[in-house]
């Protein structure tokens, strides 16, 4: 769960966009994390800081919604210990 957690946090490295006012980068996640969750972000998690429990609660509560290649994404970084 934590590597769960660790890998929906990652949002605002894609970009300020992202992040809500205020919120710095994150400087949890993956490139492949950034790539495909992105849009999952925008979409299901707007305006919420991506280093919050909040993202954190949304991506896990949306996680049937979010894209394959998202889901995928985040079962190889979990698989990869985080990494």
């Amino acid at each position: 769960m934590r590597s769960l957690i660790l890998a929906v946090s990652f949002i605002a490295l894609a970009g300020p966009a992202l992040a809500a006012p205020g919120a710095s980068a994150s400087k949890r996640g993956n490139k492949d994390l950034r790539t495909y969750c992105s849009g999952d972000a925008v979409t299901f998690c707007s305006g919420k800081d991506p280093d919050s429990p909040e993202m954190d609660a949304c991506f896990k509560a949306n996680m049937s919604k979010i894209s394959e290649n998202c889901r995928r994404a985040i079962t190889a970084y979990k698989g990869g210990g985080g990494k």
